[in-house]
């Protein structure tokens, strides 16, 4: 069975939630961000955390009412169910314009929005209740964001680890492909964006990682394995640094202008770890691709001095992208479509 909900949100919250079904890649078959399906995995994996949050404040408030001997426990349940609704809640959206959200739900997502409108509408309505648990979602971290999305994939990833147990998945980068795998450790990004599983490919025994909200069909076999030390040091040390990739770093050498310095200032998303500096010489240890994809942002502001293979794979990169601007001199000008 299908129903279907208009729910009424500010409309900066509307697109923070895109944002975030975007970034986790709920997408339709058109290649757009389907956000009815990432709404549905959130209402489904945060609306128990969100009522029990709730209704503990609320115990805790109504605790603290009643030790004040003027204060009636039917007076202190009311009081405290007051201060919930009413001045515990965000107001970071409060003035803001709504926006309409069409929800189309089934099953256990169906069952919560059923729960909402048949238990907890006391003093609200369902749009104010469910902007209200949207509102405490946004207001996580967004690696624990992920975790609630995908929380049953972290669920039978952590059991996994901790029973060392081989697991099965599917990859969104490479959906084709059956990855076997023993699990070390689920970490987060320098940036706290993302989560990722560092691992050993159980048939080539390379140290690999996986971003969590790409994995698919996940199956946690009966097989176990026995944790490698070594693995587990050059894991950790990963994901201390750059949980990102598992490939080997590179001693590296980049030179940046007064422009790059102040780039590399505030372009703060996968940003390498510096090891020194000597003026406007960096020098860095970190995994190339890694390098490499970060300092492509900063055209003529960045210059990869050493290793050369990473010098030569920008240098090709940016070969292309002027062969495919049409390769022709500044000067020249394409003709005014007014003239």
């Amino acid at each position: 069975m299908t129903e279907k909900y208009k729910i009424y949100v500010p409309e900066d919250m509307r697109t923070r939630l895109m944002n975030d079904a975007e970034l986790f890649e709920f997408a339709k078959k058109d290649g757009s961000v389907n956000l009815n399906a990432f709404l549905k995995e959130l209402l489904v994996n945060y609306f128990d955390e969100y009522r029990e949050k709730k209704e503990s404040l609320l115990r805790t408030i109504r605790t603290d009412l009643e030790a004040f001997p003027s204060i009636s426990k039917k007076d202190a349940e009311m009081i405290a169910d007051k201060i919930i609704n009413t001045y515990m809640k965000s107001d970071e959206y409060s003035s803001e314009k709504s926006s309409a959200v069409t929800l189309t739900v089934s099953g256990r997502s169906l069952e919560v929005m059923r729960t909402i409108e048949n238990n907890l509408l006391t003093e609200k309505s369902l749009s104010q209740y469910v902007g209200d648990l949207f509102a405490s979602y946004l207001s996580i971290g967004r690696h624990n964001r992920e975790r609630i999305v995908f929380r049953e994939i972290f669920e039978d990833l952590q059991a996994a680890i901790q029973k060392k147990r081989v697991v099965t998945f599917s990859s969104a980068t490479a959906p084709d492909l059956v990855f076997e795998i023993e699990p070390y450790i689920i970490a987060a990004s320098k940036e706290e964006q993302c989560n990722y599983l560092l691992c050993t490919d159980t048939h080539h025994r390379l140290l690999r990682t996986f971003r969590i909200s790409r994995i698919h069909a996940l199956f946690v076999s009966s097989e176990t394995y026995q944790p490698n030390a070594d693995t587990q040091a050059k894991l950790q040390e990963i994901a201390m640094r750059n949980p990102q990739s598992a490939s080997k770093n590179v001693s590296a050498k980049v030179q940046l202008t007064e422009r790059g310095i102040q780039k590399f200032q505030v372009i703060v998303k996968n940003r390498p770890d510096v090891l020194r500096k000597e003026g406007n010489t960096y020098y860095f240890d970190w995994p190339a691709r890694q390098l490499e994809d970060y300092f492509q942002r900063f055209g003529a502001d960045a210059i990869i001095l050493s290793p050369k293979s990473c010098k030569d794979n920008v240098r090709s990169f940016y070969e292309k992208a002027l062969s495919a601007y049409g390769n022709k001199p500044m000067s020249q000008k394409e003709p005014s479509p007014l003239a």
